[in-house]
């Protein structure tokens, strides 16, 4: 009861305000003020103001606010945790199988075996690699005062 009657005076001032305002010839303002001042009202007409007095003053929705803030507490907790281990176990696990496997498990077993290995090819020194011409670099970066 007080609560509809609080929104039925904020509705009241507020159309008042717009009357004043709409007198001085700012008619946008003032139809944004009524608009505004109109909301109170209309949540008193839905029901929306009494469901809301209703649930505050009820103990049985608080304590419902107080267990959706535990869980939600709950929820960000194990998300920071995770991120901080890396993963959950099975994807913990998963990852070690995965590097101990490799690219190519059988690659490193030789393919011919022991006595069909070919000769050792006698290893060559490389030539030096010629060197490249980087003058016309230089000269635009002179040119640019770099």
């Amino acid at each position: 009861m007080i609560a509809e009657t609080v929104c039925s005076a904020v509705s009241a001032a507020g159309l008042g305000i717009a009357a004043i305002t709409a007198y001085r010839k700012r008619f946008l303002a003032a139809t944004r003020l009524a608009a505004y001042s109109l909301v109170p009202v209309a949540l008193v007409m839905t029901g929306v103001v009494g469901w809301l007095a209703d649930t505050a003053f009820s103990m049985k929705a608080w304590v419902g606010f107080g267990v959706l803030g535990v869980a939600w507490l709950l929820l960000v907790t194990t998300r920071a945790v995770e991120r901080r281990t890396g993963g959950t176990r099975k994807e913990r696990k998963a990852a070690k199988a995965a590097q101990r496997e490799g690219v190519a498990p059988g690659a490193s077993a030789p393919s011919l075996g022991q006595g069909a290995r070919p000769a050792a090819q006698p290893v060559q020194p490389k030539a030096a690699a010629p060197r490249e011409d980087f003058s016309d670099i230089e000269a635009i970066l002179k040119k640019h005062g770099i």
